[in-house]
């Protein structure tokens, strides 16, 4: 057929003719049946404006692509450890390290329940139980409002706050619930009996409000 074409060509021909003769030939359903789709086009000039990108990356920018990526992902953890940090993902997990899980007992019932764990070498569970007498308690004395989702270290700052002489060993017992509970790191007698006495002067401790007046 190509070959019809240029037999057909005469040599000396204007342009007008040569562009009927064009488009006459292109015309034939054999081209159009060999023509790429747009889908096939599509795909080759997005491989083409990439490379060029990264041709052009590579050359502009010290490190070359590599140095983009890292940047990249750099940006993205940046943005996870933002969203942590503030939003509903702060919230959601702030909420899952809460000192209360369901409905709140009696501080009296939480000191029990962490003597009987401590009496059978369960120290985990006794220091959990001590920490929420401690808190309980102090709720129940009205210097704590009963906030549901808070964390322990929410209730050690509000709490250290009114009760500036156990400030520091609130703080401290915040840590140990949380390292206990959600950390997973085990608890021995000692850490049960340091929260017990935290409890008895929490309990004797007076406001510095109340102090005041």
């Amino acid at each position: 057929m190509v070959t019809r074409f240029f037999t057909e060509v005469p040599v000396d021909i204007d342009r007008d003719t040569a562009r009927l003769r064009a488009t006459e030939e292109l015309s034939d359903p054999t081209y159009a049946a060999a023509r790429p789709g747009w889908l096939s086009d599509t795909f080759t000039w997005l491989v083409e404006r990439v490379l060029r990108f990264l041709d052009t990356v590579n050359g502009a920018v010290p490190g070359g692509i590599f140095a983009v990526v890292l940047l990249v992902v750099v940006l993205i953890v940046l943005v996870v450890v933002i969203r942590l940090r503030s939003g509903p993902l702060a919230t959601a997990a702030k909420g899952g390290r809460a000192v209360f899980a369901g409905q709140r007992k009696a501080s009296g019932d939480y000191r029990k329940a962490a003597g009987e764990a401590a009496s059978r070498g369960d120290f985990d569970e006794a220091v959990r139980e001590i920490f929420r007498a401690v808190v309980r308690s102090l709720e129940e004395r009205a210097l704590l409002d009963e906030k549901s989702g808070r964390t322990a270290d929410e209730a050690a700052i509000e709490a250290g706050r009114l009760l500036p002489d156990v400030a520091d060993a609130l703080r401290a017992g915040a840590r140990l619930f949380d390292d206990v509970h959600y950390g997973g790191i085990p608890a021995a007698e000692a850490d049960y009996r340091s929260l017990s006495e935290l409890d008895e002067r929490c309990r004797r401790a007076r406001p510095v409000a109340l102090a005041a007046g």
